[in-house]
């Protein structure tokens, strides 16, 4: 009985919550999206611009993390790095972050400052500086952030190998934070053409959350956000990764202190629906097998692999089903001591072909979408993470309006799906494999090995 009111508790937070979000499109394009929580007196703006490294060539990757840093770097009003000492000033935080679908830009603050916010933003949506002098000197910081993620990490150097790998076309196969000899040869030129192509009021979405009333919000955006010129936002470019035929496998020699394997299968994504043979409930049912596989203590990875036969040190999962066009499910991790590579390898496949021909028990699939599911309820504790969730559907292409029916689509989730998913896209033709071979370390040396994210940080 217990259980059953919890369960009613967590579906009534999540369909009030959703029930409490409004939106509306300002004359120039702008959508503005609205969510109230009035639990404390904060509010968290965001503004999304649908442009990431998704839509950079050859030869001009890591523009648009770039480009996040010269935000930052003076308008026609503001002096470099006055937009952050003015929210400091005004008791808040501020950042910016790049993916491969978009680039976001957020502050948090007291709600009677939401103004300052919105002020500043509008500014630099339109009147942006991109002085040649600060993108010399940022350029270089930009550079260094790629020495010190990726040049010196041995896990991001064979992560950025697996990509280029598991990608022969889109541009997923590129680095967020871009090749170092593109980033040498960028232009100011190139940012005030990249300002122009994308950064519009109809290439982008604000979002708000916290203690704000949506009429008070949309009238504030009208007053900020509406002068700023219309312009046609820029037609994104449609690249299609050919269907993959066979297994792809790379090994990376590096000095390292411990092997490293990455594996992932192409698998589509909600904007995939509708595409070929995709069906709506597919992506649903890889968030599910990802959560049989890795969703914690009791999860088959950690329960078998580590505790039990201790072949691996460490082993983590990753598939995302928000982006906007179709991803990988990843499977990453080290073998315990004692225990080779490929042995680790032939361990994750065992649990691979299980799945497909053993349906999961009720019990299991039970927990994991009971853990899928608060998860994501828990998570509208944060304001900040209240605002990621609709962002990033609305940057992708994705109704935010998807959040009221998630409980209902990941419970109607069947055995026969995960198994169906499992069978249909983890094949050994639709597989890449990379390992990392560490090399001997210099004496004295020590390096730090941390995970890499699908997105970059200012």
């Amino acid at each position: 009985m217990l259980k059953k009111l919890s369960w009613l508790l967590l579906m009534s937070v999540w369909l009030t919550a959703c029930s409490q979000t409004h939106e509306t499109t300002l004359d120039n394009g702008l959508r503005v999206i609205v969510k109230e929580d009035h639990r404390s007196p904060v509010v968290v703006s965001q503004i999304w611009y649908k442009v990431g490294s998704h839509d950079e060539r050859q030869g001009l990757t890591g523009i648009s993390h770039a480009f996040e840093h010269m935000m930052f770097k003076g308008t026609a009003k503001l002096k470099p790095n006055e937009f952050s000492r003015i929210i400091a000033e005004n008791g808040g935080r501020e950042n910016a972050f790049t993916s491969y679908d978009y680039t976001a830009y957020f502050q948090q603050l007291e709600k009677s400052r939401l103004p300052v916010a919105f002020e500043l933003e509008a500014d630099r949506m339109q009147n942006l500086t991109l002085a040649e002098e600060e993108f010399r000197k940022e350029i270089k910081v930009v550079m260094e952030e790629r020495r010190l993620r990726t040049e010196d990490r041995p896990e991001a150097i064979v992560q950025e190998k697996f990509m280029a790998t598991a990608y022969r076309v889109h541009p997923y196969q590129h680095p967020i934070i871009g090749w170092m000899a593109d980033l040498e040869s960028m232009t100011i030129k190139d940012l005030r053409d990249w300002y122009r192509r994308w950064y519009t009021p109809g290439n982008a979405i604000l979002v708000v959350t916290g203690d704000v009333e949506p009429k008070e919000v949309f009238a504030l955006a009208k007053k900020y956000f509406g002068p700023v010129p219309a312009r046609p936002p820029e037609k994104h470019p449609g690249v299609t990764e050919p269907e993959q035929k066979e297994e792809r496998r790379i090994r990376v020699s590096v000095p390292a202190e411990v092997p490293y394997l990455l594996m992932g299968y192409h698998t589509p994504v909600h904007t995939s629906v509708g595409r070929g043979d995709v069906a709506e409930w597919e992506p649903y049912a890889l968030n599910v097998l990802t959560g049989v596989l890795d969703g914690g203590r009791a999860a088959r990875f950690e329960r078998e692999l580590v505790r039990e036969k201790k072949i691996a040190s460490s082993i983590g999962t990753d598939y995302s089903a928000i982006s906007r066009s179709p991803s990988l499910l990843v499977i990453e991790g080290t073998p315990a001591n004692g225990h080779t590579v490929e042995e680790f390898e032939q361990a994750i496949r065992a649990q691979i072909e299980r799945i497909k021909k053993e349906p999961v028990s009720s019990e299991e699939l039970t927990r994991v979408k009971a853990q899928v599911v608060a998860r994501n309820v828990y998570s509208r504790d944060s304001m900040f993470y209240q605002a990621m969730q609709i962002g990033r559907l609305a940057a992708v292409g994705l109704d935010w309006r998807m959040l009221d029916d998630y409980v209902k689509k990941l419970n109607a989730v069947s055995a026969d799906q995960v198994q169906k998913v499992a069978r249909k896209y983890l094949v050994e033709r639709n597989l890449t494999v990379a390992v990392l071979d560490p090399l001997p370390m210099a004496k004295g040396q020590r390096l730090k090995t941390p995970r890499q994210g699908d997105s970059h940080v200012r």
